[in-house]
């Protein structure tokens, strides 16, 4: 099996996939922020939540609904920023994906990938996940009442 990459290619490679793996399956769990309410333990994503209030026509009162499930539709995720966060995390994840497969496949076909693109392929996924300093601008004084999983 012919390969266009070296060593070092083929470790970036595995190591790409399995990130691009953690990184949809983190998309994907709706585990993202934890809490409670009603007594009850709460944690949701951008899409996706557990343990949610519904309202009970019959006895007229809310009650929490204990199981994870997407919401009904992209509207009814409750605001403008999850909505964004939804799609733009989607797309990474797409695109992790996309670099990942890419460059397994140039883990098996001679030629697919040439030295400049696998070492500015590396380069770009060093800086880009490189700066998350932004977390405690964003949260502030909010990031302990409302705890990131992890």
């Amino acid at each position: 099996m012919a390969s266009s990459l070296t060593c070092t290619g083929v470790i970036w490679a595995l190591l790409s996939f399995l990130c691009a793996v953690a990184s949809c399956v983190g998309f994907f769990m709706p585990y993202w922020l934890l809490g409670s309410q009603l007594e009850k333990p709460v944690s949701f994503g951008t899409f996706r939540r557990c343990s949610y209030p519904v309202r009970d026509e019959n006895r007229q009162t809310t009650v929490m609904v204990e199981q994870c499930g997407r919401y009904a539709s992209f509207q009814a995720i409750p605001s403008v920023e999850w909505r964004i966060c939804t799609v733009v995390t989607g797309l990474g994840c797409g695109l992790l994906l996309l670099v990942a497969m890419t460059a397994l496949m140039g883990c098996c076909v001679s030629e697919l990938i040439s030295r400049t693109v696998g070492r500015v392929a590396g380069g770009l996924q060093f800086l880009g996940g490189n700066d998350i300093s932004e977390f405690p601008f964003v949260c502030g004084s909010l990031a302990g009442q409302c705890p990131v999983a992890g």
